[in-house]
């Protein structure tokens, strides 16, 4: 069974909720072979793939610079947390979010930009009884998380940053005594932070506008490294100059 009915609304049983991500890649996958098959022989399109939150963040905000310089170049943006196949023709560039040791043994790769993860939150929707002079003042409040994948290599969550400043600062909050709130879209975390929901450890890249703008501020001097967004291509592809 993976629905239950309540009758109204009908929500997913534990099995329902362990399918759905598997079955929502998988429809992707044949959402995307059916526009191929579409496309039929078009070679101008230049497919690319790369994560939901930076598709959504960093790289759609940008693509009207791309309409100005490369307009006879239709562009398909693919944006999927799975692992698309280059080599098999799925997309002809991926953004990939990794070190550099995960990054494919096969094809050409340049790093794009790399980003760290601060924890922040917004000052006028999270108001405060005080202002934040310690990480002994986060205590009680909310943290915000997002999911990492069990492969992926030393993820900078909030568990390593409270450890980070135990090792500089005094009376540091314990995991434990924290409240906590957990996404499993890095899209979802952000727009929680967003909206006021907790303190959130966020990529400075992915947030970067509302840094700019003061939305969201930096609670403390203090972060991990995160990863870097390379640019991977095929050295083989057909448009390869």
């Amino acid at each position: 069974a993976l629905f239950r009915r309540r009758p109204r609304p009908l929500a997913l049983t534990d099995a329902g909720a362990k399918l759905a991500p598997v079955i929502r890649d998988g429809l992707e996958a044949f959402a995307t072979a059916l526009a191929s098959v579409g496309r039929g022989e078009d070679k101008l399109v230049l497919r690319v793939t790369t994560t939901n939150a930076f598709a959504s963040r960093w790289l759609v905000p940008r693509l009207p610079l791309w309409s100005k310089t490369q307009h006879d170049t239709p562009l398909e943006v693919i944006g999927t947390d799975r692992v698309v196949d280059l080599q098999a023709g799925d997309a002809d560039v991926a953004i990939r979010y990794a070190t550099h040791r995960k990054l494919p043994k096969s094809g050409l790769a340049e790093e794009l930009v790399t980003d760290r993860f601060w924890p922040v939150y917004n000052p006028q929707k999270l108001p405060l009884e005080r202002r934040l002079g310690r990480v002994a003042d986060l205590r009680g409040h909310v943290l915000v998380h997002s999911y990492w994948a069990p492969a992926d290599l030393d993820p900078p969550t909030w568990q390593k940053w409270l450890a980070l400043a135990g090792r500089r600062r005094r009376d540091v909050p314990e995991f434990k005594d924290m409240r906590h709130l957990s996404f499993r879209e890095e899209l979802h975390a952000i727009e929680a932070v967003i909206a006021g929901q907790g303190f959130g450890l966020l990529s400075d890249v992915l947030v970067a506008p509302e840094l700019a703008a003061g939305t969201l501020v930096k609670a403390f001097d203090l972060s991990l490294p995160g990863y870097g967004f390379h640019v991977v291509r095929r050295s083989d592809h057909p448009r390869e100059k």
